[in-house]
């Protein structure tokens, strides 16, 4: 019986939408080349509500889809392997997996030895705690720095202002710093607020940490590479605690974003769904996109 080809799902181009998105170009004449089916989602649309329209592209009876694209909130997510199973197709993550794996919450009770100690909680745009909501909810934090952030996305690039905050017990900066956050995520603060302790991963006092992206399919490694904000760093984590946890969390693909404590142990900064896990410009695209395309 001749082999059903692997259709992977990715972001059309919002100005031209019977192409890829050129961000994913490659990646796409990547898998064609290797004998995948591109299909093509309309992002905006999705996230618009019109899921409908967003696979309308799709070709009914499809099979099992792998995604490739930008981030989806997790209702999105939902909305769209409802649209696909109308047209009698099915995504390869499903939306618990994905959400276990994108949102902060999902992941962490599997990581949690391996990643700095962290508390949540619940919240939409715009809603900011007030000082003593905020003291009870980094309690279990104890003292020192720490940082904040949603169930998905930090503002490390206001670091300053919005992500790191020096003393957890200061209430008011505390304060301060988180409404900045929510203010600068605006309607795309997703889930809730999420405090951490904050762990030193500098090398020296001047050099980066020594970090990796680990991009797992059914819990094994395919890849290791850069992490997309020092693309050019190359680095060999030691991921004998970490395989594991991926183990524990049971989702079939993802990314863990690793780095080396200033104490040599590596530990895991951020898990995330790898079907929206940016790709740095450094890698070649076939070591990601050939474990998908095979049988």
């Amino acid at each position: 019986m001749a082999r059903v080809p692997t259709t992977l799902l990715f972001c059309c181009d919002p100005l031209s939408p019977r192409k890829v998105d050129d961000h994913f170009a490659e990646q796409a004449a990547i898998a064609q080349a290797i004998g995948a089916i591109v299909a093509l989602l309309d992002h905006d649309a999705l996230l618009a509500g019109h899921t409908a329209a967003a696979v309308s592209r799709v070709a009914r009876d499809s099979g099992e889809l792998w995604y490739r694209g930008w981030m989806i909130p997790s209702q999105r997510y939902r909305e769209l392997a409802q649209a696909l199973s109308s047209r009698g197709c099915s995504l390869a993550v499903a939306p618990d997996q994905y959400a276990s794996a994108h949102e902060l919450p999902g992941w962490y009770p599997s990581f949690e030895e391996l990643t700095p100690r962290t508390v949540w909680s619940p919240s939409g745009p715009g809603e900011i705690p007030d000082e003593s909501a905020l003291a009870q909810l980094v309690t279990p934090l104890g003292d020192g720095p720490g940082i904040v952030k949603d169930y998905v996305k930090s503002r490390k690039h206001e670091w300053d202002t919005a992500c790191y905050i020096p003393d957890l017990r200061d209430t008011a900066n505390l304060r301060r710093v988180v409404e900045n956050f929510v203010e600068l995520q605006g309607e795309f603060l997703a889930g809730g607020l999420v405090l951490r302790q904050f762990e030193d991963f500098t090398d020296t006092a001047d050099t980066p940490a020594s970090e990796a992206r680990v991009w797992w399919l059914d819990g094994e490694p395919i890849l290791i590479g850069p992490h997309p904000d020092n693309p050019t760093a190359h680095v060999e984590p030691d991921l004998t605690a970490i395989a594991p946890a991926v183990s524990r969390l049971g989702c079939r693909f993802i990314t863990t974003d690793v780095a080396r404590r200033v104490d040599g142990v590596w530990r895991v900064i951020e898990v995330g769904d790898a079907q929206v896990s940016d790709l740095p410009s450094t890698v070649d695209p076939t070591a990601l996109i050939g474990p998908l395309v095979k049988p």
